[in-house]
């Protein structure tokens, strides 16, 4: 009995975690959703939480806000990752400083680098209006987080500036495992650099670019440290994010059963945008055999 039990034993403390931290967490959230609280304790089920989710207009509004946050941020994070990642493939001594420095944002905490630019982005007294001031733009006295129509994009770009570096480790990782010979024999056909990076270097890069597409569909509706920070979802509701939405309807309004119904749609959303982004890329990807 003891050979048959003992993977059971040495899985049982996992287990124990896995089930108390994610699943049971789950689990509640999920029932949470569908609990109608009303005067008092009384509470019963139901789907009151979602109509009242679906008929706030604040709702739809980070929606749109996490939408363009999301093509802001995913599309340029990548195409300058996989950019970066080509052109600092080979391990020349530049080419290390200049992998190390793209890189170092990785390090620096999002709240850390949120209040750094906090001060950076100081409308008239931060470097940025500073150097703009200088060079003469006429953008030297530009509230870049107070005015609606630029807040978001000033969290697009901090949010660019953090991930690009992450994802180039992916991508050099990646390159790293496509054998030299393929482009080699590519060369030697007469293809350029651009027919071989179409022909060889991309298809063969594709498992790691799904993988690098799901790590950024997940970072884009779980980073809001940034938006606590600097903004807190203002003004306006300009960088009202999805996940902010439900921090401002638990941890502020109280609103358990809204913030619930908000996580489990996010979610659900999320685990559908995933499988059809893999689905899609998974047609043009070629495994190594």
């Amino acid at each position: 009995m003891w050979p048959r039990l003992t993977p059971w034993l040495l899985l049982a403390p996992s287990a124990v975690f896995l089930i108390g931290f994610t699943y049971w967490p789950v689990l509640q959230v999920l029932a949470g959703s569908f609990t109608v609280r009303g005067f008092g304790t009384s509470a019963h089920a139901g789907v009151a939480n979602y109509a009242r989710l679906f008929a706030d207009p604040r709702f739809f509004q980070a929606v749109t806000n996490n939408l363009l946050y999301a093509a802001g941020t995913i599309i340029p994070s990548l195409t300058l990752a996989l950019a970066l990642s080509v052109a600092l493939r080979e391990s020349t001594r530049f080419a290390l400083v200049l992998r190390t420095a793209i890189a170092l944002p990785l390090l620096i905490p999002l709240v850390a680098a949120a209040s750094l630019f906090t001060f950076i982005l100081l409308p008239g007294a931060g470097l940025l209006d500073h150097y703009l001031a200088r060079v003469g733009t006429g953008w030297g006295d530009t509230n870049w987080l107070g005015d609606p129509s630029l807040a978001l994009g000033s969290i697009i770009a901090i949010t660019i500036w953090k991930n690009t570096g992450y994802y180039m480790l992916f991508f050099l990782a990646g390159l790293a495992g496509i054998p030299e010979e393929l482009l080699d024999a590519a060369k030697i056909d007469g293809a350029g650099p651009l027919q071989r990076f179409v022909r060889v270097t991309l298809p063969l890069l594709g498992p790691t670019l799904a993988f690098v597409l799901i790590i950024a569909l997940l970072n884009v509706l779980t980073q809001v440290d940034h938006v606590i920070v600097m903004t807190q979802g203002g003004p306006s509701d300009s960088t009202m994010l999805v996940l902010y939405y439900i921090y401002q309807q638990a941890h502020q309004n109280y609103d358990v059963g809204l913030a619930s119904a908000a996580t489990v749609v996010s979610v659900a959303f999320l685990f559908a945008l995933s499988m059809i982004s893999l689905r899609s890329l998974e047609r043009g990807i070629h495994y190594e055999t």
